[in-house]
């Protein structure tokens, strides 16, 4: 498997350092290339004009910009954009509204179950 999906750019945006280097890990392992790391909502929005990831893994809970703003921003930007949203406590209404706006999926945090087969799905699609 590794190797793999070496060819797709990963943008990971959370507010814990610990969450992004444990996301990171987790999907170097798995092939992917993290491209760039964002701590909050104005980094990730710059660093994706600047990168295009092929996926961005987006935490819905974050000072100053919340995730919810972030997606509306990234897809005004690209309406392609792939935006995995991630949060331990997504309430069913902020994820439905993540996904009614254009998140491709929802991964709950800090297990991340199912985030590499979601991943893949995303990027097949």
């Amino acid at each position: 498997m590794e190797g793999d999906n070496l060819m797709y750019s990963v943008l990971i945006v959370d507010d814990s350092s610990f969450m992004r280097t444990w996301l990171k890990r987790l999907i170097q392992q798995n092939g992917y290339l993290v491209a760039a790391e964002a701590e909050n909502g104005y980094e990730a929005i710059l660093e994706y004009r600047k990168i295009s990831p092929d996926i961005v893994l987006l935490d819905i809970h974050m000072p100053e910009l919340m995730g919810v703003e972030v997606l509306r921003r990234i897809l005004a930007i690209d309406p392609q954009a792939n935006v995995i949203m991630c949060s331990a406590t997504g309430t069913t209404f902020l994820i439905e509204e993540c996904l009614q706006i254009g998140a491709k999926d929802f991964v709950k945090k800090p297990h991340f179950e199912n985030l590499l087969t979601i991943m893949e799905t995303t990027l097949n699609t």
